[in-house]
């Protein structure tokens, strides 16, 4: 399966920054994906427009089963990620943030500021994480292992991984 790793950050962007979300992103899936997969990553600046066009790119194009987006879900005036993901998506999935939020709440009280959220554009599942690597973490920690079953439901793909719930 392909995944799109999307890291959104001005600084990395144009190379004031080295990304450390985007590689943060692949070690987490390289230690819990056990099937084969291939991984899509980039690197746009934060704005509705790139976002949501690299968004749109990694699913339509490139056939992403799985997006995980990194950057831009916090309060700041920059930070667009979910109005970039609202304006591609058919369907949301709200419990991916609740439980973001919910697992990162236990270690920092800010995480309450995040506006972390998933959705489907067609059967790919895209999911906005954080940008800082330890959040990256205990995000997908919270959430991962719901994630293979929900591509298998929606027809992006099956992914083999430790610790996924699959019923019975």
């Amino acid at each position: 399966m392909r995944i799109g790793i999307l890291t959104i950050s001005d600084r990395a962007a144009d190379g004031r920054y080295q990304d450390q979300g985007g590689p943060a992103i692949e070690a987490c899936l390289s230690a819990r994906i056990t099937s084969p997969w291939t991984p899509d990553r980039r690197i746009v600046p934060d704005g509705i427009e790139p976002v949501s066009a690299a968004l749109i790119d990694l699913a339509d194009r490139a056939g992403a089963g799985l997006i995980l987006t990194t950057g831009g879900t916090g309060p700041s005036p920059r930070d667009l990620t979910p109005e970039a993901l609202a304006r591609v998506i058919d369907r949301e999935m709200p419990g991916f943030g609740e439980a973001m939020r919910a697992a990162s709440l236990k270690t920092v009280p800010t995480a309450i500021l995040s506006r972390q959220t998933a959705g489907l554009r067609g059967s790919t599942l895209i999911v906005t994480l954080p940008g800082k690597p330890a959040a990256i973490g205990v995000c997908l920690d919270a959430v991962f292992p719901a994630i293979p079953w929900c591509l298998e439901l929606t027809g992006a793909g099956r992914i083999d991984a430790a610790g996924a719930f699959r019923p019975a």
